[in-house]
Formats: C-alpha cells, structure tokens, sequence
C-alpha cells in the first residue's frame, strides 16, 4: 500500500505520524530536479491549433497536477487514469497494482502557447523522475510507472526522439525507464483527487512531496511559470 493510499478516514492516524517521521528523506527527494534540454524535435508551431491534449503518468497524479496547473498555456488538467479499461478505473481497484491502469493526468493546452515538446520537458524536468521504475519516491507499484500516452503519430515520434535524446544527453545517471504506448482511453479520477495540491497544501505528502516541484517548475522554468493555477473546479470534478 502507499504510504498516501487513503488520504481520509482512520488510516490518516497512521499515515501523518509516518510521514513526518520521514520528512527528510521525502523532503529531499522531493525537492530534486533535472534540469534537462529543449527537444530538438517538436510538433511544427505552422501546424498548431488551438487546442491539443496530452495524457501523461508520473507517479501520485496529485503533484503532476500541481505541476502542469501552474504552467503558462494550459487550459486544464484533470486527474484520473489510463492504462485500464473503463470499469477498473477506480482509486482503490487501480490501487490493488493490477488494472493496467497508471495514476495519469490529462493535459488540455494551447499549442500556440506551449508545445508538446515543451510539455515533456517540463515533464521529465520537475514533474517526476523518468529513472524510477513502477513506483515515485513513497509510492510504489506499476500504478505509479512512468509512461505517456501518445495521441498521434506526432506525438509518439517527438516523444520517442526525445527520451532518446535525454538518453543520449547523459543528464539522468540511470536509464529512462517511462514508456510509449498509444492512447486508449483516459478516466477522470474521483471529486477528491481533483485539484488535490491546491486545495490541501498542508497535507503532509503534498508538503513534503509536490510543493517542492512546484516551486523547481518556478525556478527553473520562470518564463513557463503562472502563479494562479488553472484549476478544474467543480462544474468538471469526477465521479
């Protein structure tokens, strides 16, 4: 089980006393950050439109979407899961490890002010660490992988060419892990999970393990950063 498997109910007994024993060693994970390169493939600007979506996992959908909501050209960014089909896609099913299902956010954005490349720099960057494999600092599980879900062709060929790249780069010391596989269907996560971040910050998992990303995006990405997010609200809550 995650050490935030259930953020509510008895279990939080259990839970906050752990994790602040264990703050340092989260904080400082945490708070790590690669700083990486521009692709040098991207989706051609002559071809943009004015609105595109990605679906990517990294680990505890919580802080991807913190992450991707305070970034400059992003519409919305909603929680959920894909990997699975439609009837696993329920927290504490997708929580058993055995769905297929990856914790993923979908990311609508204006590619006329953000690219995809840009979107995956961000990703690799400050959202999570590509090097782990089926698990996210705390977390653990093939829930918790690293993997994208291309939407196109062009997507999966600048996605490709880029790990690639990183790979090539040496800026990670172990090798990428985070896989390409096509999209095949994206499930909105429950009400809770929505906004998480910003509605909870002084939870201890978002303290310790997603404001810190936020605040790299921040520093290493000043001209990409926005310091309201875009929140989902309400009107598009999950189940």
């Amino acid at each position: 089980m995650s050490i935030r498997a259930s953020s509510f109910g008895p279990v939080v007994r259990f839970v906050i006393p752990m994790l602040v024993a264990l703050a340092p060693a989260l904080s400082s994970c945490a708070e790590s950050a690669t700083v990486v390169p521009a692709p040098t493939l991207d989706e051609p600007a002559a071809a943009a439109v004015a609105s595109e979506t990605a679906v990517l996992a990294g680990g505890c959908f919580w802080g991807v979407q913190g992450v991707f909501q305070h970034l400059k050209g992003v519409k919305q960014v909603l929680s959920g899961y894909a990997g699975g089909s439609k009837d696993t896609a329920e927290y504490e099913t997708v929580g058993t490890g055995r769905t297929g299902h990856a914790e993923s956010v979908q990311i609508t954005f204006d590619p006329r002010e953000v690219s995809y490349g840009r979107i995956l720099q961000i990703y690799f960057s400050v959202a999570h660490d590509p090097t782990q494999l089926n698990r996210q600092g705390p977390d653990s599980g093939s829930q918790y992988r690293s993997a994208i879900f291309s939407m196109n062709e062009t997507q999966q060929r600048v996605a490709q060419q880029y790990v690639a790249q990183l790979e090539h780069s040496g800026v990670f010391r172990r090798p990428i892990v985070t896989k390409i596989d096509p999209f095949t269907g994206f499930y909105p996560a429950e009400a809770y999970h929505q906004d998480f971040a910003t509605l909870h910050p002084d939870h201890p998992y978002i303290s310790f393990n997603d404001l810190p990303k936020i605040e790299n995006l921040k520093r290493l990405y000043p001209d990409l950063y926005r310091a309201t997010p875009v929140l989902v609200g309400s009107s598009h809550a999950g189940r």
